[in-house]
């Protein structure tokens, strides 16, 4: 098993950049194409636990898709809001990067660092 885990969106600069940095850092890496495989609701609500987060921190506002499902409505439950982003995996924030109980996204790339120590 892979010591990270990087949900990543190779036509993303900001995931390219820290899949470099923890490919410089000879890390193992397992490289999850997430709009290709999109995590489960179980996998979403483990990430925001080991981001420290809630679903509308990780979710992009400025996709089509969270415009048509309107999901601004505040009256949608947490786990409305992760099954929505387990349907439509563009709504999640790229990249994020796992190792073992933490988490962090990858914006800047550097914040990566913080969990390859």
């Amino acid at each position: 098993m892979s010591d990270f885990i990087i949900y990543h969106n190779p036509r993303c600069s900001k995931s390219r950049q820290t899949l470099e940095i923890l490919n410089d850092h000879d890390v193992d890496i397992e490289i999850v194409l997430y709009l290709e495989n999109p995590p489960s609701e179980d996998e979403i609500a483990s990430i925001l636990i080991k981001l420290g987060l809630n679903s509308r921190d990780i979710i992009r506002k400025g996709e089509d898709e969270y415009k048509l499902l309107d999901l601004k409505d505040q009256n949608l439950t947490e786990n409305e809001l992760i099954t929505f982003m387990s349907k439509n995996p563009k709504l999640i924030e790229r990249p994020i990067v796992v190792k073992a109980d933490k988490a962090v996204i990858g914006r800047p790339p550097e914040n990566v660092l913080s969990i390859i120590k």
